[in-house]
């Protein structure tokens, strides 16, 4: 199982960057997938994610409105948009997978790529 994050970089607040993550090794309508982040000296929490079939997303309180979640099961990609960025979203971006979305969802997925790093300046 592999999952290849891409995207992240630096921005300035109130601009967007999206990020991708490609998916081997697995069929994406098998897992729930999503994002998690760890800002340095922060416990490791969810961003977003989506259930096996897309039936049920995820959002943390505070992303929502601002990232969308979105996945292309044929391509086996998932896509976060980041949208009105604040210095409190830099951190390193996971991808995640797992057969549960609240594993997901508190930061403790079973599959975790390479991080992307997001930097939000002020």
């Amino acid at each position: 199982v592999q999952l290849q994050a891409s995207g992240g970089g630096l921005v300035q607040a109130g601009g967007s960057l999206r990020l991708s993550c490609s998916v081997s090794g697995f069929s994406l309508d098998a897992y729930a997938i999503g994002w998690i982040r760890q800002a340095p000296g922060k416990e490791r929490e969810g961003v977003s994610c989506s259930s096996r079939r897309g039936g049920s997303t995820y959002y943390a309180d505070s992303v929502k409105g601002r990232f969308t979640i979105s996945r292309d099961n044929a391509r086996n990609t998932v896509y976060l948009e980041m949208n009105s960025l604040k210095t409190e979203d830099t951190a390193v971006y996971y991808c995640a997978a797992d057969r549960s979305l609240h594993q997901i969802v508190v930061g403790t997925p079973e599959y975790r790529g390479q991080g992307t790093q997001v930097t939000v300046s002020s």
